[in-house]
């Protein structure tokens, strides 16, 4: 049976040039409603976890959480989602520096401009500042990567950075490290101290 994931990859396929087909037909198989469009896979971890913290199946709604693989990629997957395309509500999530490409594509297929969220740096530094270093760390320990931290911040470019830089900057020294600790950082979140962009962005589903 056909499920969100399938529908994720014909998108996805379609996106790099193949068929649209697919993804016509997967779509109205699955009733899909809207699509989420996020920067990367670390991104589509916290939004899931996040979802699934309040009891929500994103996917069983009708939602596609979708990686493009770069904001830069917004505007083609909004023209094939939005309007001009599959007619679905677009929403999503990115880096105040990656602004301008989502307002642009939004505003191509006639979206809201209010529909997307925007982080101050990025999701990563969001999480750090409302969870605090302190707390951060104590998950780092949680999940063995204390000494992996420890050798990082003796680097002599960490030198001089503040704390929350320095841990930003960790999660993605390792190829699948932002991926894992998108969710990790997440589940730590308390109910009430969820950052606003995460927050407004499942709120607004």
């Amino acid at each position: 049976m056909a499920d969100m994931g399938a529908f994720r990859e014909a998108v996805t396929a379609w996106a790099a040039g193949g068929p649209g087909e697919p993804a016509h037909e997967l779509a109205a198989r699955l009733s899909v409603r809207a699509a989420v469009l996020l920067e990367g896979p670390s991104d589509v971890a916290a939004v899931d976890a996040l979802a699934e913290s309040r009891g929500r199946d994103l996917a069983a709604e009708g939602i596609c959480v979708l990686p493009i693989g770069g904001a830069m990629r917004v505007g083609r997957y909004a023209r094939l989602l939005g309007s001009p395309g599959l007619g679905l509500r677009l929403t999503g999530l990115c880096d105040e520096r990656e602004r301008p490409y989502y307002a642009r594509a939004f505003e191509q297929v006639g979206a809201a401009q209010q529909s997307f969220f925007v982080c101050a740096t990025d999701l990563e530094d969001e999480l750090i500042r409302v969870l605090g270093v302190a707390r951060v760390q104590e998950l780092v320990r949680a999940e063995g990567d204390l000494r992996a931290l420890q050798t990082f911040l003796r680097q002599p470019a960490q030198q001089g950075r503040a704390p929350q830089q320095q841990f930003r900057r960790f999660l993605g020294t390792k190829k699948g490290r932002k991926i894992h600790y998108g969710r990790v950082l997440v589940e730590a979140l308390e109910p009430d101290r969820v950052p606003a962009p995460l927050e407004g962005l499942l709120s607004s589903l």
